[in-house]
């Protein structure tokens, strides 16, 4: 299980080989290996390195502590004069609830781009912009979303429960024709979600899915999308689709 370590004490704090702090800190140590050491004032810690390279802890028989954080040329040094106490805790992500786990009953948050849940760890990625809706998949108990894809479609969190590049497909495979070659335009996944040329490798011409639904035609002839940002075409490089 994931845990945030915890240590307090009397401690001496060197940021980089130069910078000294001393007095009477907690010292939070992420699953990550974020460090960050708190003083009594605000919600800044007084120091903190970010998902160092490299992090070592020694303890001694003295009740007294050390540990050094390492990442490329910074590096962040904690030596316990006197231990105040030292605990470890379970964690995990958090975000807003959206319902329970159909497999352990426990809570699901969104968070991170992901609907995770807080018992079992499992984690279902979400397309960018997609909107978890408060009702649940009829076949899995999941949440459903809306996702916008050329339109705005309503299916499940889980992809191998409903596939949004299935959905995706059956709306807009070969629907728009290449503007390089007498071609159509069919939906493919090439680490993103592509209206790419038929003719590939013989026309290379593809362009990547933006969040949105179809608003008419751009001037080029391509289609054009209502997005959050502004009306923009398929091809991004265009500029007359607003």
């Amino acid at each position: 299980m994931d845990a945030i370590r915890i240590f307090a004490g009397d401690c001496t704090i060197t940021e980089d080989g130069e910078r000294e702090q001393r007095g009477d800190v907690v010292v939070v140590i992420k699953p990550d290996d974020t460090v960050l050491i708190h003083d009594r004032d605000g919600y800044q810690p007084a120091a903190w390195l970010t998902r160092p390279e490299t992090l070592s802890y020694e303890g001694t028989s003295g009740g007294t502590f050390s540990l050094t954080a390492t990442d490329g040329d910074s590096s962040l040094d904690v030596v316990a004069n006197e231990e105040h106490g030292l605990a470890r805790y379970p964690a995990s992500d958090a975000g807003v609830p959206v319902g329970d786990c159909p497999d352990c009953e426990g809570v699901l948050v969104r968070t991170n781009g992901a609907v995770t849940c807080l018992d079992c760890d499992e984690r279902y990625g979400l397309p960018a912009g997609a909107d978890v809706l408060d009702r649940a998949c009829r076949d899995c108990g999941l949440p459903t979303m809306v996702a916008e894809r050329g339109r705005a479609f309503t299916l499940c969190i889980d992809r191998e429960c409903e596939s949004l590049d299935d959905r995706v497909n059956e709306a807009f495979d070969h629907e728009w024709g290449c503007p390089d070659c007498d071609g159509d335009l069919h939906i493919v996944r090439n680490g993103q979600l592509l209206a790419g040329c038929e003719n590939y490798p013989d026309c290379e011409t593809a362009f990547s899915i933006p969040s949105g639904t179809v608003d008419g035609d751009c001037e080029c002839g391509l289609p054009a999308f209502d997005t959050t940002s502004g009306r923009r075409c398929l091809d991004a490089t265009c500029g007359r689709a607003g």
